[in-house]
């Protein structure tokens, strides 16, 4: 019986301790990954979906369905912040360029439009789509959509795309029985969905006019 106090005391503080620590680092790095588009913030979501899924501790799932959903939802908005005051300044900023450099003309023209005829339901969709979120979000800036507009539409956007990379993660914990094979699985398929697209546009060719 004192071995099997021990044991418990032992083991469920490293529990505690890597929870602990687990949902500050996925909300930094999802935060990280907002404010600078290079961070795989689909693939974390997915990994951390995927260890919750195999935790015995209640309501871990949803810990990691709101921490993603916060983090993203403050980056956003941080970004927005950063790239209107970049919009009202003579000099630009460099916020400014970043969203500029990462939404090609193209991309621009239709998020701009669509943006005209769908309003606040273009921003949940942008977060779907790989490579979706920044054309969008500097064509907000573009139509001088206010902090508070382009926040109000962002919200569903930020639930519904840690809502999709959570189950991305649930789908890869689920079918293999260790967590670091769902990581791997749940990696890969996020890494294939983002590289759909464009694989999608190289195949396919350039336009005809």
């Amino acid at each position: 019986m004192r071995w099997w106090l021990a044991a418990a005391a032992t083991t469920v503080p490293t529990q505690s301790t890597q929870q602990a620590l687990g949902y500050p680092s996925l909300f930094l790095l999802v935060l990280i990954g907002a404010l600078v588009p290079v961070v795989p913030t689909g693939a974390l979501v997915s990994s951390a979906a995927v260890v919750a899924f195999h935790q015995a501790a209640p309501f871990s799932m949803a810990l990691v369905f709101l921490t993603a959903s916060l983090a993203a939802f403050c980056g956003d908005a941080a970004l927005y912040w950063l790239g209107r005051r970049g919009m009202r300044s003579r000099n630009g900023s460099r916020w400014l360029e970043a969203i500029r450099s990462r939404a090609p003309e193209e991309r621009l023209a239709q998020a701009q439009e669509k943006l005209a005829d769908h309003g606040t339901t273009v921003l949940v969709l942008s977060r779907l789509v790989p490579a979706g979120r920044i054309p969008v979000m500097l064509a907000c800036l573009l139509a001088d959509w206010p902090l508070r507009r382009f926040v109000r539409g962002n919200l569903p956007a930020c639930l519904a795309w840690a809502l999709a990379y959570a189950l991305i993660g649930i789908l890869g914990g689920s079918l293999f029985p260790e967590p670091w094979q769902g990581v791997v699985a749940a990696v890969a398929l996020t890494v294939l969905i983002s590289a759909a697209p464009s694989l999608w546009r190289r195949l396919r060719g350039p336009r005809t006019a």
